[in-house]
């Protein structure tokens, strides 16, 4: 499904700092501004007609991977040398990444990451991912003038961000979100989480918000999906339910595991109050036509015989047919066709899961650890070691060859 130098390669993106030579008042890391730019394209794309939504994710996933091989060059530096040196850069960057990912799909993968690199296809598609980056840049941009205004070249960098705009107006999501609509509230509310961090302030190297933590979660989920042959609907779901899966927490912020099921029924009042926020603060803002697929992907469902008149369980195995939600309680392997708009809930749980793993083992590994990273990191490797498989992928043989490599 994916190996540790692939791993070790997303979590470098936690230790990226952007704007490093600005004074800012957050630390703002390549990571989340990924993870925004992958919210940002996920509703310019819904706006339009005709957009391949693998592609935004596969194309973002390849951006990403190159971006933190180039993460030591300066963004307009690094501009000016793709512009005379394009193909030398890529072969560069594809010869650092090329180890990691050989084996994915028996090399499929790879050939598809080469042509993104060296074609000029999907021209819709790219320029919808440069809209998305350029908002989540001009999102972090607005930190950094509150603490740099006085540096003197600021309002130059402020001017060429403002004049950027101009190039993405006949993307109908960027024209809505510029003139600050419905939509640039999630935008803005999608971008908060970046200040949310992990495992409840806990210490950790590399620390890591809830904004980048839903963007592991969802890659890992990406690759699970190439794994089982997820047909393109299957995957497209996948992917982004595992995106939104925390954004929720931008209204409650993170409660920790032990605290939220420590309590009797404490975990059901919170279920209820976060879908009234949900329905107050997130729904609304939505565009009416993407509100239902939206409900669905965030896991939002009507409730069953006892239980309220909506709940939110975005880690269930489930299907979209004909616009109907039907939960399935087994493998979702014979759903594997793009009309039944399948999500691999249970198996996003496990991603979930083996995500905050790898966040706990780097940081024991680097010999920063608590009491509650161990028993959190020796938690989730029983569960996977009770768990091993779900629909014949093996996430305890991934957490075995973790362990070892963490030297835990």
């Amino acid at each position: 499904m994916i190996n540790i130098k692939l791993i070790e390669h997303i979590f470098k993106a936690a230790s990226i700092s952007r704007w490093n030579d600005y004074l800012r008042m957050a630390n703002l890391v390549e990571l989340d501004k990924q993870a925004h730019k992958f919210i940002i394209a996920y509703f310019i794309a819904k706006m339009e007609k005709d957009i391949d939504m693998k592609m935004i994710i596969e194309g973002g996933i390849f951006e990403f991977l190159s971006r933190v091989v180039v993460t030591d060059i300066r963004p307009d530096v690094y501009h000016e040398i793709v512009r005379q040196k394009k193909d030398e850069v890529n072969a560069w960057v594809l010869s650092k990444i090329e180890p990691m990912i050989i084996d994915i799909e028996d090399g499929e993968f790879l050939k598809r990451f080469e042509n993104y690199l060296h074609s000029n296809s999907y021209a819709k598609e790219r320029l919808i991912l440069k809209a998305a980056s350029y908002f989540a840049t001009k999102w972090e941009f607005n930190i950094v003038y509150q603490t740099s205004a006085f540096l003197s070249d600021i309002d130059e960098i402020k001017n060429k961000v403002e004049e950027e705009l101009e190039d993405y107006y006949e993307l109908i999501g960027a024209r809505k979100i510029a003139l600050n609509q419905k939509i640039a509230k999630i935008i803005d509310l999608s971008g908060r989480l970046r200040f949310q961090k992990r495992w409840a302030q806990t210490p950790r190297i590399p620390e890591t918000a809830v904004l980048g933590h839903m963007l592991v979660v969802a890659i890992l989920g990406y690759f699970y999906s190439l794994k089982i042959k997820a047909c393109d609907k299957r995957l497209e779901n996948n992917f982004y339910c595992a995106l939104f899966h925390d954004l929720p927490e931008s209204l409650t912020r993170d409660i920790i595991s032990p605290v939220k099921y420590g309590i009797e029924g404490l975990h059901e009042i919170i279920n209820d109050y976060e879908m009234k926020l949900i329905n107050e603060k997130i729904l609304p803002f939505v565009p009416e036509n993407l509100r239902a697929e939206f409900s669905f992907i965030l896991g939002i469902r009507e409730g069953r015989a006892g239980e309220p008149n909506f709940v939110k369980n975005e880690f269930e195995n489930r299907t979209y047919k004909n616009k109907k939600i039907e939960l399935c309680s087994g493998s979702l392997s014979s759903f594997n066709e793009n009309d039944f708009g399948a999500i691999d809930g249970k198996a996003l749980k496990y991603c979930d899961k083996l995500a905050a793993f790898i966040e706990a083992g780097l940081s024991i590994s680097y010999g920063v650890k608590s009491k509650e990273l161990e028993n959190g990191f020796l938690g989730m490797y029983d569960f996977f070691e009770k768990n091993r498989t779900i629909d014949g992928v093996n996430f305890f043989e991934i957490c075995t060859k973790l362990k070892e490599y963490f030297k835990i």
